[in-house]
Protein backbone atom coordinates (compact mmCIF):
# COMPACT_ATOMS: atom_id res chain seq x y z
CA UNK A 1 0.00 0.00 0.00
CA UNK A 2 2.78 2.44 0.94
CA UNK A 3 4.59 1.78 -2.38
CA UNK A 4 1.42 2.64 -4.33
CA UNK A 5 1.05 5.94 -2.45
CA UNK A 6 4.67 6.84 -3.21
CA UNK A 7 4.30 5.84 -6.87
CA UNK A 8 1.09 7.87 -7.20
CA UNK A 9 2.62 10.97 -5.66
CA UNK A 10 5.76 10.65 -7.82
CA UNK A 11 3.66 10.41 -10.99
CA UNK A 12 1.46 13.33 -9.91
CA UNK A 13 4.57 15.34 -8.95
CA UNK A 14 6.03 14.82 -12.44
CA UNK A 15 2.71 15.72 -14.08
CA UNK A 16 2.42 18.84 -11.93
CA UNK A 17 6.01 19.74 -12.84
CA UNK A 18 5.23 19.59 -16.55
CA UNK A 19 1.98 21.54 -16.15
CA UNK A 20 3.64 24.04 -13.82
CA UNK A 21 6.48 24.59 -16.29
CA UNK A 22 4.16 25.17 -19.25
CA UNK A 23 1.42 27.17 -17.53
CA UNK A 24 3.73 28.88 -15.03
CA UNK A 25 6.06 30.10 -17.76
CA UNK A 26 3.14 31.53 -19.73
CA UNK A 27 1.78 33.24 -16.60
CA UNK A 28 5.21 34.57 -15.63
CA UNK A 29 5.94 36.12 -19.02
CA UNK A 30 2.32 37.27 -19.40
CA UNK A 31 2.41 39.04 -16.05
CA UNK A 32 5.70 40.69 -16.90
CA UNK A 33 5.15 41.61 -20.54
CA UNK A 34 1.37 42.08 -20.78
CA UNK A 35 0.29 43.05 -17.26
CA UNK A 36 3.55 44.95 -16.60
CA UNK A 37 4.03 43.39 -13.17
CA UNK A 38 7.49 43.59 -11.63
CA UNK A 39 10.22 41.02 -12.24
CA UNK A 40 9.82 39.68 -8.69
CA UNK A 41 6.03 39.35 -8.78
CA UNK A 42 6.17 37.73 -12.21
CA UNK A 43 8.87 35.20 -11.32
CA UNK A 44 7.29 34.39 -7.94
CA UNK A 45 4.06 33.43 -9.71
CA UNK A 46 5.67 30.11 -10.69
CA UNK A 47 6.17 29.15 -7.07
CA UNK A 48 2.68 30.26 -6.07
CA UNK A 49 1.22 28.06 -8.81
CA UNK A 50 3.53 25.21 -7.77
CA UNK A 51 2.40 25.52 -4.14
CA UNK A 52 -1.27 25.14 -5.00
CA UNK A 53 -0.83 22.41 -7.62
CA UNK A 54 1.35 20.29 -5.33
CA UNK A 55 -0.70 20.96 -2.20
CA UNK A 56 -4.06 20.06 -3.70
CA UNK A 57 -3.25 17.70 -6.57
CA UNK A 58 0.04 15.94 -5.89
CA UNK A 59 -0.16 15.45 -2.14
CA UNK A 60 -3.90 16.10 -1.66
CA UNK A 61 -3.13 17.98 1.54
CA UNK A 62 -6.00 19.54 3.51
CA UNK A 63 -4.00 21.51 6.09
CA UNK A 64 -4.62 25.25 6.21
CA UNK A 65 -1.84 27.19 7.90
CA UNK A 66 0.72 29.89 7.30
CA UNK A 67 3.28 27.38 8.62
CA UNK A 68 2.73 25.26 5.56
CA UNK A 69 3.46 28.21 3.27
CA UNK A 70 6.63 28.91 5.26
CA UNK A 71 7.67 25.22 5.09
CA UNK A 72 7.13 25.27 1.32
CA UNK A 73 9.26 28.41 0.90
CA UNK A 74 12.01 27.01 3.17
CA UNK A 75 11.93 23.74 1.25
CA UNK A 76 12.37 25.51 -2.11
CA UNK A 77 15.29 27.58 -0.77
CA UNK A 78 17.05 24.61 0.88
CA UNK A 79 16.57 22.37 -2.16
CA UNK A 80 17.92 25.06 -4.47
CA UNK A 81 21.00 25.70 -2.34
CA UNK A 82 21.68 21.98 -1.86
CA UNK A 83 21.10 20.94 -5.47
CA UNK A 84 23.09 23.65 -7.18
CA UNK A 85 25.63 23.80 -4.35
CA UNK A 86 26.39 20.10 -4.92
CA UNK A 87 26.17 20.18 -8.72
CA UNK A 88 28.63 23.01 -9.37
CA UNK A 89 31.68 21.67 -7.48
CA UNK A 90 30.90 18.09 -8.49
CA UNK A 91 30.86 18.98 -12.18
CA UNK A 92 33.92 21.19 -11.85
CA UNK A 93 35.75 18.21 -10.35
CA UNK A 94 34.45 15.58 -12.79
CA UNK A 95 34.83 17.81 -15.85
CA UNK A 96 38.05 19.55 -14.87
CA UNK A 97 39.39 19.46 -18.43
CA UNK A 98 36.22 20.81 -20.05
CA UNK A 99 35.50 24.40 -21.02
CA UNK A 100 33.75 26.47 -18.35
CA UNK A 101 30.60 26.79 -20.47
CA UNK A 102 30.37 23.00 -20.86
CA UNK A 103 30.91 22.43 -17.15
CA UNK A 104 28.37 25.14 -16.22
CA UNK A 105 25.71 23.80 -18.57
CA UNK A 106 26.12 20.24 -17.32
CA UNK A 107 26.19 21.56 -13.75
CA UNK A 108 22.85 23.32 -14.30
CA UNK A 109 21.36 20.14 -15.74
CA UNK A 110 22.62 18.09 -12.78
CA UNK A 111 21.35 20.82 -10.43
CA UNK A 112 17.89 20.63 -12.01
CA UNK A 113 17.77 16.86 -11.51
CA UNK A 114 18.98 17.09 -7.92
CA UNK A 115 16.54 19.94 -7.22
CA UNK A 116 13.62 17.88 -8.53
CA UNK A 117 14.53 14.89 -6.33
CA UNK A 118 15.20 16.99 -3.23
CA UNK A 119 12.09 19.09 -3.82
CA UNK A 120 9.86 16.02 -4.11
CA UNK A 121 11.21 14.64 -0.83
CA UNK A 122 10.97 18.01 0.89
CA UNK A 123 7.40 18.59 -0.23
CA UNK A 124 6.32 15.02 0.52
CA UNK A 125 7.91 14.70 3.96
CA UNK A 126 8.17 18.31 5.14
CA UNK A 127 6.02 20.94 3.42
CA UNK A 128 2.91 18.82 2.79
CA UNK A 129 3.46 16.00 5.27
CA UNK A 130 0.15 14.49 6.32
CA UNK A 131 -0.28 14.53 10.06
CA UNK A 132 -2.23 11.26 10.08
Amino acid sequence: MKEKIIQNTVLRFILVGVINTLVGTAIMFGLYNLAHCSYWVSSASNYILSFFLNKFFTFQNKEKSIGQVVRFAVNIAVCYLLAYGIAKPLCLYLLSGAAASVSDNISMLVGMCLFTAFNYCGQRFFAFKNKE
